[in-house]
């Protein structure tokens, strides 16, 4: 049983620039990641785009909906920014039946060290491979439906609607 692990960018991955203080994108750290976490699940990783959830526009959520219903795969985890993920799992929910879709993602970049990416990508394995067919959003060691789902912004947590 093989997981698909698709990348979309959001806080995940994003590296902090120490000359102008952004933030930005260079490359998906999910392999170490997953070398770190000692995961022992036969996992493929493909990076569909690299970008902030905020910046996320209908074609790159029609495009994640194709790769889903493309794949052999039944178990999927997508890493996804935070601030717009619950419109992206609603979206899968309401296309894609007949599989299992987990979207995680995280509060702090995993490159600073105190990130939640971690524990986070963990969770979501696991949780991809018991739940049913169907989409949740994995954050903090809960998993919600896609559609009963939203990101408090007050508390920096997720909470059943």
């Amino acid at each position: 049983m093989s997981i698909k692990i698709f990348i979309t960018g959001g806080t995940f991955d994003k590296e902090y620039n120490e000359l102008n203080g952004t933030l930005f994108f260079k490359e998906t750290h999910l392999p170490e990641m997953l070398k770190l976490g000692r995961s022992k699940v036969q996992i493929d990783i493909q990076t569909l785009m690299m970008i902030d959830s905020l910046e996320m526009i209908d074609a790159d959520r029609e495009q994640i909906v194709d790769q889903c219903k493309q794949v052999g795969e039944e178990k999927i985890i997508i890493t996804h920014g935070t601030d717009t993920m619950t419109e992206t799992a609603a979206l899968l929910a309401n296309r894609i039946f007949n599989k299992t879709i987990v979207l995680t993602g995280a509060m702090v970049p995993y490159k600073f060290g105190s990130s939640d990416g971690l524990f986070n990508l963990g969770s979501a394995i696991a949780f991809v491979q018991t739940l049913p067919h169907g989409v949740y959003v994995a954050m903090n060691g809960q998993y919600f439906k896609a559609g009963a789902v939203r990101k408090n912004k007050q508390t920096g947590s997720f909470e059943s609607i």
